[in-house]
């Protein structure tokens, strides 16, 4: 007879993740005497402790961090399993992930949104913001389940299919009154370094993160978004590139300034892109939907507004 469960695994990846018993009590909506009940009974069960009790604070044992680390594969295989089944039974899946770059808002899906619920209102929906590499990184994760508008093309080794749905171009910009708004001649490596750059963080945990715009050893704010980038750099704090789109009523009412530079940002193609092997009712919907003519330029225009 097995001696662990799968509901004791996710009470305690609930409380690893939480901190506390009762933290994960509330997440669960199981009350605290269930939650310690459970984590006593298996520690007995399997002869070891997992937890170190730190007053109201628990932290994991060497045997708990492993039991924990590899529960987790179990969770992840149980949630599958379960989401393959209701798709078997009806075609949709519960839950469906879709993930898309910082550089576009959540709410540039709404309208698609609406269209979905009024085919498919039994699942779910979860919408994550991830920015470069991390866009890719968490489709193969399998965080997400599709990828619209994800920037580059994604890392090698397969696993996935991606199709290019635009190219969006990139402007150097400053501030009016920054000190590289003077400057007549296009704007070498020597004159940036001088200067603060504000750049986007690649929020990649795994694969290699891209560092985009930033020179070895200069000065820089690191923003997690572009909505802040452009925010940023349209109040003087900083210079960089931004997609021409963002940046352009901004350059036409005068508050940002175009340059040129020795070295332009090359237009960035943007992918839609899901795992093989995966194509249930959900998915085939959005990918049908993302395929529209000038989704991308759709999506850039509501991210903007």
């Amino acid at each position: 007879m097995l001696r662990l469960t799968l509901d004791a695994l996710q009470i305690l990846d609930a409380i690893d993740r939480r901190g506390s018993f009762a933290a994960a009590g509330k997440e669960l909506h199981k009350v605290p005497s269930t939650i310690s009940y459970t984590v006593a009974k298996l520690e007995d069960d399997l002869g070891v402790q997992v937890f170190e009790r730190l007053g109201p604070k628990v932290a994991l044992t060497a045997a708990g961090h492993e039991l924990l680390r590899e529960g987790r594969y179990l969770l992840k295989a149980a949630q599958d399993l379960e989401h393959r089944v209701r798709r078997v039974a009806s075609g949709w899946e519960t839950e469906f992930a879709i993930g898309i770059d910082s550089l576009f808002s959540v709410a540039s899906l709404e309208e698609d949104m609406r269209a979905f619920y009024a085919v498919a209102d039994r699942t779910r929906l979860r919408i994550a913001q991830e920015t470069l590499t991390g866009t890719w990184e968490s489709l193969l994760d399998r965080r997400v389940d599709l990828l619209i508008g994800a920037a580059g093309e994604g890392p090698s080794g397969g696993g996935y299919v991606a199709e290019p749905i635009g190219r969006v171009s990139f402007v150097f910009a400053v501030t009016p009154d920054h000190p590289l708004a003077k400057a007549v001649k296009p704007l070498g490596k020597a004159e940036l370094q001088q200067h603060r750059a504000v750049v986007v963080a690649d929020s990649a945990r795994k694969l290699l993160p891209r560092t985009v715009g930033l020179l070895f050893g200069q000065d820089a704010i690191t923003v997690p978004d572009m909505r802040s980038k452009y925010q940023l750099q349209r109040s003087g704090m900083g210079f960089g590139f931004l997609p021409e789109p963002y940046a352009r009523e901004a350059i036409a009412a005068g508050e940002l300034v175009v340059k040129a530079v020795e070295e332009p940002k090359p237009d960035e193609t943007f992918y839609l892109a899901w795992r093989t092997g995966e194509l249930g009712a959900a998915l085939k919907w959005w990918i049908d939907r993302a395929r529209s003519p000038g989704k991308l330029y759709d999506l850039l225009s509501l991210s903007c507004s």
